[in-house]
């Protein structure tokens, strides 16, 4: 994010290889304010996708994806979930991956879910706009589809409670990305899913990180 007011180049002491239309990405960032580390963060937008090669963001993560973060060793760090767990360690607060083993493996659990859900509605894009129509696989779109469903059934069921960690963190970011895409209608007859999120969605770690910017292939 170019130009982020919470940036404070002062204290700056990691790079932090970002998109505005990521969900994975703004899952960083969301925790590393929420943690209190926004201010150590240089923010860089960077534009990637599978059909366009990014040669900086490929020369610190082979895959060729972002988030990544530089640390203040050089040591580049790539997979949000990874990320995530390396600013945890970083900072004196309440943890967002709680230390009791039931509270731990419910957070890790939900942002597994989570990260599913982005990977289904990313799929769901390509078999809905992004590949060319002749290519694309109604089956496999709505083979995707039923996935954020159920998953979307599953909290809904479950709830969501406790104090923040980094499942909720992860589901919320994924949320915002599902309904920034349209993707899907996850509010549609879950009222305790639609009650969190939109409780969610006004902490000041989501405001400051709005989802903006197109694909580009």
């Amino acid at each position: 994010m170019r130009g982020a007011v919470f940036l404070n180049r002062k204290r700056t002491s990691m790079k932090l290889l970002y998109q505005t239309h990521s969900p994975f990405a703004r899952k960083v960032l969301v925790a590393a304010i929420e943690m209190g580390l926004a201010g150590r963060l240089e923010v860089v937008h960077h534009e990637t996708s599978p059909t366009r090669r990014n040669e900086e963001v490929y020369r610190l993560n082979p895959l060729g994806k972002v988030p990544v973060l530089i640390c203040g060793n050089g040591l580049a760090l790539f997979d949000s979930s990874v990320i995530c767990e390396y600013l945890d360690g970083l900072h004196d607060g309440r943890k967002i991956i709680p230390a009791a083993e039931r509270e731990r493996f419910q957070a890790l659990r939900l942002q597994a879910l989570a990260n599913g859900i982005a990977d289904a509605g990313i799929a769901v894009r390509w078999e809905t706009e992004r590949r060319p129509e002749p290519l694309r696989s109604p089956a496999l779109r709505a083979a995707q589809m039923q996935k954020i469903e159920a998953a979307c059934d599953f909290i809904e069921q479950e709830g969501i409670d406790g104090a923040l960690d980094i499942g909720q963190i992860a589901l919320a970011t994924t949320l915002s990305w599902i309904a920034f895409r349209n993707i899907y209608a996850f509010e549609e007859n879950r009222p305790r899913l639609t009650a969190w999120y939109d409780k969610f969605c006004r902490r000041p770690s989501m405001l400051a990180t709005p989802l903006s910017g197109a694909t580009v292939d």
